[in-house]
């Protein structure tokens, strides 16, 4: 890692990073910076590495959160660089993921719930066991699933088997699809009685872009923050 020593008090690193004049002690504590040489006075005398560090947790912190984002500037400030580079591969992986999923999520939502459901049988429901092959889930998974309220088929006493109906395997194919873009458990229970009403298309459309957003926002935070690393590296 270079070394770059600009005289800068702390106000200087906290105006720069945007932060307060505490926090900046804190992530000088936590090692998010490196350790502040001192004057003869005693007052802390900072660098450009220092100013550096802060922007790249800043950045960082906005795109992994806070606890990710310092173990990734701590290791700027170690050696081997591979396990830094290691640490910002896989955050850009899981961001992928996260696009990937939401991009299927959006594909299956749109498909799912303009399903016409006519003419619906007896023949047509589903057990539980042949819903959970037909999504690729374990049972206990749908149970859980009913157990939120979130898929709650029809069962002949507390006891009997459950049956799946038409707009149950509907449902179901849609917590799966929402399940995998991200969406939590409560944000399903809001999320599917909005989708059954008139206006849920739209309204789960717009919650998805939403998702989409958050992802692109989080990729330039991403960004932004290994590009400030990169300035406190050395040459390859």
């Amino acid at each position: 890692m270079t070394s770059r020593h600009s005289p800068l008090r702390t106000s200087d690193v906290a105006r720069g990073a945007g932060y307060s004049v505490q926090q900046i002690r804190n992530l000088e504590r936590d090692g998010v910076i490196p350790p502040a040489s001192r004057s003869d006075t005693g007052y802390r005398i900072y660098g450009e590495e220092h100013l550096e560090s802060a922007r790249a947790y800043r950045a960082l912190a906005a795109a992994v959160g806070p606890v990710e984002a310092k173990a990734i500037v701590r290791a700027t400030h170690a050696y081997p660089a591979s396990d830094l580079l290691a640490l910002l591969d896989a955050a850009h992986a899981r961001l992928h993921t996260e696009r990937r999923d939401l991009a299927l999520a959006q594909d299956a939502a749109a498909a799912i719930s303009t399903e016409p459901i006519d003419d619906v049988r007896a023949s047509d429901a589903m057990s539980i066991a042949e819903l959970a092959g037909a999504l690729g889930v374990r049972v206990s998974t749908l149970r859980h699933w009913e157990a939120e309220g979130l898929v709650v088929p029809d069962r002949a006493g507390t006891r009997g088997p459950r049956r799946y109906a038409p707009t149950d395997v509907r449902d179901a194919r849609l917590v799966h699809q929402l399940r995998l873009a991200g969406y939590r458990i409560p944000q399903l229970r809001q999320v599917l009685p909005r989708l059954r009403a008139a206006r849920g298309r739209a309204e789960l459309s717009a919650s998805l872009t939403a998702r989409g957003e958050n992802i692109d926002a989080r990729a330039r935070a991403l960004l932004d923050g290994a590009a400030a690393l990169r300035s406190l590296l050395g040459p390859a």
